[in-house]
């Protein structure tokens, strides 16, 4: 038996646990399969663990509802960061947590003992096809790549995307879409895909179809990764309001990007295995 916390970011909803006192023996794939079954789980989008690290105040593992471990989460991180301080394992307000998409700066805006919001430096995009990684064949196109009848932006934020321009994002087919470019040819390790409409040059329309878990109400990461395609190709500004179907995110690029958003705590629970 161990105790978990469920928490959601715009709508995207993990179940956090703190390795540092639950010493599991369990795989956590299949862990996280198990625990994001809406139905005969907990429910969620992810599952977050909680780790020592070596060379950062925290480390932090992903895990998605098929099992895989994603790279990085924007969303999963402020929730996680929320997590550690409200429980007291940190008193920092600042905190460098570690994952496998690399180090990243957090710092907590706190009133009395409470979050109120999370910024995270996201770092830098990554255009380069080939750390992406990206597998095109053909001359590059100013950073786009061409699907069937769609052109689309790839870049890394720690993880891939795949940023698409559409016309009328409430009619969209993202169920088709998405599943179908985030498994294309192309993408070696998969990628997550966002599909965008431009409302003016301040706030842009996102709706997201996440690898390995399909389509959720908000993705940090994907925010971020709009955000910057927005910017570079369809001359947006840099600080943008990004509208999901869960809420919406702050995304500034400068020199890196910022990422900025609330998170909440859900449910406290136990479960036994």
């Amino acid at each position: 038996m161990f105790f978990f916390s469920k928490m959601q970011a715009t709508g995207n909803d993990f179940i956090v646990i703190n390795y540092l006192e639950n010493k599991l023996e369990y795989s956590y794939r299949l862990l996280a399969k198990f625990l994001c079954d809406r139905h005969f789980g907990v429910g969620a989008d992810g599952v977050l663990i909680v780790e020592e690290s070596k060379v950062s105040d925290f480390k932090m593992r992903i895990f998605n509802q098929d099992g895989t471990e994603a790279e990085m989460c924007g969303n999963g991180i402020r929730c996680f960061a929320k997590y550690l301080y409200e429980k007291k394992i940190t008193d920092k307000k600042e905190i460098n947590i570690e994952t496998l998409g690399g180090i990243k700066k957090v710092k907590l805006a706190v009133e009395g003992n409470t979050v109120i919001k999370v910024s995270v430096d996201m770092g830098e995009p990554i255009f380069d096809f080939e750390k992406i990684p990206v597998i095109y064949q053909e001359n590059d196109l100013g950073g786009k790549i061409h699907i069937e009848n769609f052109e689309i932006y790839p870049v890394s934020l720690g993880n891939p995307h795949a940023v698409c321009f559409v016309d009328n994002l409430k009619e969209f087919d993202i169920q088709r879409y998405g599943k179908m470019i985030e498994e294309y040819k192309y993408f070696p390790n998969k990628t997550n895909v966002e599909f965008v409409e431009i409302v003016d040059n301040k706030n842009i329309k996102m709706r997201v179809w996440e690898r390995g878990v399909g389509e959720t109400l908000a993705c940090g990461t994907g925010a971020c990764a709009s955000g910057v395609i927005a910017n570079k190709y369809k001359s947006t500004e840099s600080k943008l309001i990004v509208d999901l179907l869960g809420g919406k995110l702050e995304v500034e690029n400068s020199n890196n990007i910022i990422l900025k958003g609330e998170s909440e705590f859900v449910f406290e629970g136990k479960i036994e295995i």
